[in-house]
């Protein structure tokens, strides 16, 4: 298996990831004839999921983030507008 997938992300999918290396380590010719198709859908399946999940928190995340700065931003245009009068002068 490439060593980049096992990572902390992806510490659900080791096991089947795991099975994977193992069917493949039997040789060229089992790995040919497509007896480790299945393990491979397993693991892509797998991963996907794990992607999926990473990716819902992520924009959760920047969800929040958002309507934290917004509220900061909502704040400073009424501390603004209330603070100092009229700001539309003419120019």
């Amino acid at each position: 298996m490439h060593s980049h997938l096992h990572t902390p992300y992806n510490i659900n999918c080791e096991e089947i990831m795991t099975a994977l290396d193992e069917c493949h380590a039997r040789g060229f010719l089992h790995k040919a004839l497509g007896n480790c198709n299945d393990i491979k859908r397993e693991v892509n399946r797998c991963l996907a999921g794990e992607r999926y999940a990473r990716a819902k928190r992520n924009r959760d995340d920047a969800r929040e983030k958002r309507k934290r700065i917004e509220k900061i931003w909502a704040e400073e245009r009424a501390a603004e507008s209330g603070g100092s009068g009229s700001n539309t002068a003419a120019t």
